[in-house]
Order: structure tokens, then C-alpha cells, then sequence
């Protein structure tokens, strides 16, 4: 299981259709990471946020605002809060996982120490507070707010549930609905609800968002077991070396015997990882079909996506996220 070549095309039709409006939200967003008192948050922030990364999750609320057909400055104000709240966790995540590559290039972690880490994440989600409160809507604060709780939740469920080989498939849909859904959902809910659209559409936007997320997750948990280093931004065999019980490993456990199971328990829960495991790690995946069964509920997903968007107007960006949805799950083949 690889990587496509070609699978940048969705994205970049739907980036070329909101490049205006992306260059007010990046213009934004550096605006308000800067700081008078204290230049290393800035340095950290431009990092993370200058290192090429795509803007997926504020362009959903960009174009979900412009397919609900908005035409106020707000969705601009909505998106950055989107990516600041994303950075904010990604700045989190490296600390807790111990993380050294982030987009191909070293994590702030690394570069700096963990207190900057932390504390610049800490100063990011204040910012994206400031910033959900501009437009003046009570229901997307709530929106974006809750997702930000949502996905603290979902970031302490996994740090019990990942190590844990009790940890079934429900569990795991719990953590990525929380981790990575909830802030896709939020995304492009705010986007409609920022533009007044109706209640139908608005439960829609949120709907693909979701399974748009649980999609994304799935296929980037499935890349760091089958994908290149260069594409996935990070190192084959993080999630394992880090014993995460991503959905691979949980379909493989699920059909394991007993020299497997133990094997599992050795790496994943104890920790007592030794060379050569990774590949064997890898064998047991391809011998249970655990890749291709896990890529199967990544096209379901996405599949669910493009669903959601039926109540939606027929509309050029509808036809891009429906695209997308089938990009997303296109990046493993």
C-alpha cells in the first residue's frame, strides 16, 4: 500500500477557487500570532504555520460559507480561528508524542524545548478565542468552542485507550471523532451557520465535515504503516514505535492467535520494542489484511461524505468537496 501521485488535484482546484479569500485568512493569521512582549512566540508559531502545510481544515470553512452562498467578512475570522485551534494541538500532540518531524521538518519541540511548545499552543488557542468572538455569533463560538473541548477529550481518551489492546474499534472512532473529526465538523458547520444557511444545510455541512475527518484520520493512520516519509511529513512507523493503537493494529489484534497477541503485548503495552519489529509489526498487518480492511472504512467514510452533501446547492465547491472526499482516501492505493 502506497501513495498516489496525482492525488494534489481536488485540493488544489478548491485552493485556486478560494486563493482571495485564503490570502486574507493567511494575512490574518499573521497578524495575530505576532507578539510585542514575547518574540518566541512568533518564531515558533511562523515554524509551524510557514512550513507549507495545506490549510485543509480553514479552506472547508471558507468553502462551506461560499457554498452557503456568504458574502460577509466573518468567514475569514472563522477560518483562521479554525487553523490557530489546529495549531494549537499539533504544537500539543509533539510534546506528548515525543515527536522530532512534523511536514517534513523538525518539531518545535525539537528546535526549541517543550515549555515553548506548550506555551506558545496555550497562547495560540487564546488567540483563536479572541478571534471566534469577532463575528459576534453566538452559535459558532458555541460551535468552535465545544470542538476545541471535544478535542482535548478526544486527546486524553487516547492516551488510555492507545496503549490498551482492549481497545476495540469503537474506542478508536471515539478518539478520532474527537482528535481530528470535531474540528472538520466545526469547520464547515460554522461556515453555514456564519451565512444563514438553513437549518438542513447546516446539518449537512457538519455531517460531511465529520465524515470527511474520520476518513483523513483513518488514511493518515494507514500512510505510517504504507507510506514514504517525503509525503507523509513524518517517519514510517511513528505510531507504532510511539505503541498508538491505531485501526491497522486494532483489526490485526482483533484476529490474532496467541504468539501474535503476545507480540502485540510486548510492543504495544509494554513497550519492549526491539529491532525488527516494525517489519514483523508490518507482516502481521498484511497476513490478517488489516490495511486493506482499515482502507475499506476510509472509503466507506468518505463515501458518507459525499452523501451529506445531497441537500446542499448545486454549486461548482459542492462538486470540489465531493472530490475531495474521494482525495482523501485516494492518497493510499
Amino acid at each position: 500500500m502506497g501513495v498516489q501521485e496525482d492525488v494534489q488535484k481536488p485540493l488544489d482546484r478548491l485552493s485556486e477557487a478560494l486563493a482571495a479569500e485564503m490570502e486574507a485568512v493567511n494575512a490574518l493569521i499573521r497578524a495575530r500570532m505576532a507578539s510585542r512582549h514575547a518574540p518566541r512566540i512568533p518564531e515558533v508559531t511562523a515554524h509551524l504555520v510557514e512550513a507549507g502545510g495545506k490549510r485543509l481544515r480553514p479552506m472547508l470553512t471558507l468553502a462551506a460559507a461560499r457554498l452557503a452562498g456568504y458574502d460577509g467578512p466573518y468567514h475569514v475570522h472563522l477560518a483562521a480561528t479554525v487553523e490557530f485551534i489546529h495549531t494549537a494541538t499539533l504544537l500539543h500532540d509533539d510534546v506528548v508524542d515525543e515527536s522530532r518531524q512534523r511536514r517534513g521538518r523538525p518539531t518545535a519541540n525539537l528546535l526549541w524545548d517543550n515549555k515553548s511548545s506548550v506555551l506558545v499552543g496555550d497562547y495560540l488557542f487564546a488567540r483563536s478565542f479572541q478571534l471566534m468572538v469577532e463575528p459576534g455569533n453566538m452559535r459558532t463560538l458555541e460551535i468552535l468552542a465545544n470542538a476545541s473541548a471535544t478535542i482535548a477529550e478526544g486527546e486524553v481518551l487516547q492516551l488510555t485507550a492507545a496503549q490498551d489492546l482492549r481497545t476495540d474499534e469503537d474506542v478508536y472512532l471515539q478518539v478520532i471523532r474527537g482528535k481530528t473529526a470535531a474540528l472538520f465538523s466545526a469547520a464547515t458547520e460554522v461556515g453555514g451557520v456564519i451565512a444563514g444557511a438553513p437549518e438542513a444545510q447546516v446539518q449537512a455541512l457538519h455531517d460531511y465535515g465529520d465524515a470527511l475527518g474520520i476518513a483523513f484520520q483513518i488514511v493518515d493512520d494507514l500512510l505510517d504503516y504504507g507510506g514514504a516519509t517525503q509525503t507523509i511529513g513524518k517517519n514510517v512507523g511513528d505510531d507504532f514505535r510511539e505503541r498508538k493503537l491505531t485501526l491497522p493494529v486494532i483489526k490485526a489484534v482483533a484476529l490474532a492467535d496467541a504468539d501474535e497477541r503476545a507480540f502485540w503485548v510486548r510492543t504495544i503495552e509494554k513497550g519492549d520494542q526491539r529491532e525488527g519489529d516494525l517489519e514483523h509489526a508490518l507482516q502481521l498487518l498484511a497476513r490478517h489484511g488489516a490495511m486493506q480492511a482499515a482502507r475499506e472504512d476510509a472509503l466507506d467514510w468518505a463515501a458518507r461524505a459525499r452523501d451529506a452533501l445531497t441537500p446542499l446547492p448545486d454549486h461548482p465547491i459542492r462538486d470540489m468537496l465531493s472530490d475531495l472526499a474521494d482525495f482523501v482516501v485516494s492518497r493510499v492505493a
